[in-house]
């Protein structure tokens, strides 16, 4: 199996790790505490950045860069660039199409994790 198909499906582990922080807290934000979806989903996407930076880190690209500040910076971005991507796709479901916002959710968060894995490997993590 190559490095980067590795790499890959220990992204997608930490993804789904991520997609758990993600969509807990977002359910937590928008059902209990009944915030926007918007700021929901925002908060969730944001923790979930947090959690997926370490793991991705420490395991997905073994990364030593002393940087770390920098590199999470970096991480953030790419991040910062997928949730405008998927609030986007989940506005564009729900909104025209008429998909219901989790539905709409897992879509968005498939199509961004392919964004953000290329990112990552040519950006952050090279």
């Amino acid at each position: 199996m190559s490095e980067l198909l590795i790499k890959f499906f220990k992204f997608g582990i930490v993804g789904v790790s991520g997609v758990i922080v993600d969509f807990g807290l977002t359910w937590l934000l928008k059902e209990q505490l009944r915030l926007n979806k918007y700021i929901a989903n925002s908060g969730g996407f944001a923790c979930a950045v947090v959690s997926n930076y370490t793991l991705n880190r420490i395991w997905t690209f073994h990364s030593s860069d002393p940087h770390v500040g920098i590199q999470f910076a970096k991480f953030t971005m790419v991040a910062l660039i997928g949730l405008g991507m998927n609030n986007a796709i989940i506005f564009l479901l729900t909104e025209r199409k008429g998909v219901k916002f989790y539905t709409s959710k897992l879509i968005a968060t498939g199509v961004v994790m392919l964004w953000n894995f290329g990112a990552n490997v040519l950006f952050t993590f090279k």
